[in-house]
This record gives C-alpha cells, sequence and structure tokens, in this order.
C-alpha cells in the first residue's frame, strides 16, 4: 500500500516558536544562580559540621561557639536577603512606620507569563534546606539536653531560632497570611482523611 502525502498549502499559518529560544535555555538549565545556591547550602552545613566536629578542630569552647554562631548569622542574612531573593523570589522584612508601629511585609515575586528567575532545582534545594536544617538542629537540641552538655544549650537554641525566623517568613511569603495557612492546613488535612478512607 502507498502511502499518499498531502502537500501543505501555502497559504497556511504554521506556527514557529522564534524569539522563545531564551526562555527554553532557561527552563533547562538546572542553576541558574549557582553562586547563591552554593552560600545558601555553604553557611548552614558549614554550621552543622563545625558543630558536629568543634572538639576535633579546637578545644576552646569560645572558639567554636564564636565559629558557629558567626556561620548561623552569616546563613541567616543571606537566605534573608540574597537566596530567597535569587532562588524562589520571596523576601521577607519588618518595616516600622512613622507612628513607630512595627508592621512586618511578606512579599512572593509574581509569576511572569515569558520568563521565570529560578528553576524547579533552585527551588527544590531551597525548600530542602530551609527545611531539613531547623530538624538537625531540634535533634541537637534533644542530644544536647540527653547528654547533659548545657553548655551548648545555648547555641542550639540559637541554631534553632535563626533557621526556623527563616523558615516561618518563607512559608508566609510562599502561602500568604495566617488565615490562608489555617485554610490550606484544613484543607490539606481533610484531602489525607479523604485519601486514607477511600
Amino acid at each position: 500500500m502507498k502511502q499518499v502525502q498531502t502537500p501543505v498549502d501555502d497559504t497556511e499559518d504554521v506556527s514557529l516558536d522564534f524569539g522563545n529560544e531564551e526562555e527554553l535555555a532557561l527552563r533547562k538549565a538546572q542553576i541558574r544562580h549557582p553562586l547563591a545556591t552554593f552560600f545558601h547550602l555553604f553557611f548552614r552545613v558549614s554550621a552543622i559540621v563545625t558543630y558536629l566536629c568543634c572538639d576535633w578542630f579546637s578545644k576552646s569552647f569560645v572558639a567554636c561557639f564564636v565559629t558557629i554562631l558567626l556561620l548561623l548569622s552569616l546563613d541567616f542574612w543571606s537566605v534573608k536577603n540574597i537566596t530567597g531573593r535569587l532562588l524562589v523570589g520571596l523576601r521577607w522584612w519588618n518595616q516600622i512606620d512613622e507612628d513607630g508601629k512595627s508592621h512586618w511585609v511578606f512579599e512572593a515575586k509574581k509569576a511572569s507569563s515569558t520568563i521565570s528567575s529560578s528553576t524547579e532545582t533552585e527551588a527544590r534545594i531551597f525548600w530542602l534546606a530551609l527545611i531539613i536544617c531547623p530538624m538537625i538542629w531540634t535533634v541537637f537540641l534533644f542530644s544536647t539536653l540527653f547528654s547533659l552538655k548545657l553548655k551548648w544549650l545555648a547555641l542550639v537554641i540559637a541554631g534553632i531560632s535563626l533557621q526556623t525566623a527563616n523558615l516561618y517568613g518563607y512559608i508566609h511569603c510562599k502561602v500568604g497570611g495566617q488565615k490562608h495557612i489555617g485554610k490550606m492546613a484544613s484543607r490539606f488535612l481533610s484531602q489525607q482523611l479523604f485519601q486514607r478512607t477511600l
């Protein structure tokens, strides 16, 4: 059997993707902000590794304490001011108005229809590091309490506080206001219950 090819009419419009080459290249890029991604992980991982191995590096408690606190502070600053904006398009800060009242501002970059500012890989790295590190510091809290190494307690609490503050701020940016968070939590729980009953 012979296949017959139908000729294309010269007046027929054919859609071509001219001008989308840049957008396609950006979508395929694994990590568009390698330096921001590096520092997002570097300070967090360095603080945890230094906490775990500080007795091997130095016998001075003060030197270890200051080094870890400095790494935690650098992590807090870089995540809050740089990597959150670049990797996921979110930012938060505290603003004091003319009356002296403090207002928390949580912003999310509006999704543009042409080019997204971050890749899925960057967003995944950002959120995983943001969620896992406070959990690790919480494990350190319990290990510090149960091993009775109470001299490390203040440092572990500082680690939990700084990591959780960023986590809370970015979840607030991503999800929206308190009412919206409550609605999402109840919707998630109802979906889970519905799926389990089926």
